[in-house]
């Protein structure tokens, strides 16, 4: 899922406004830090899911071309199955 930089930003403080709120955290660094430090590990997880996507998507066109022919494969399923079996090697939590 692509989110845009005020969705990210606003999805981080709320994340940090619920754990402090429920007493879950205390914060030893400023606020501002550990805002900085969600909103990179979001973005990084956001980069991950798009990077996994790009490679189901490569090994889905070389399983195609290899396949030459087989017009009764659902491609949807098929890149669904790939990545799934990607996140799992890469340890990615879809």
């Amino acid at each position: 899922m692509r989110l845009k930089d005020d969705q990210i930003d606003r999805l981080s403080g709320k994340v940090l406004s619920d754990l402090t709120e429920a007493n879950l955290i205390s914060l030893k660094k400023e606020r501002g830090v550990i805002l900085a430090a969600i909103k990179d590990a979001v973005k990084a997880d956001i980069k991950g899911e798009e990077d996994l996507e790009k490679a189901a998507e490569n090994l889905l066109e070389q399983t195609l071309r290899a396949m030459q022919g087989s017009a009764d494969i659902d491609r949807h399923k098929m890149l669904r199955m790939i990545k799934e079996k990607l996140a799992k090697e890469r340890k990615i939590v879809l």
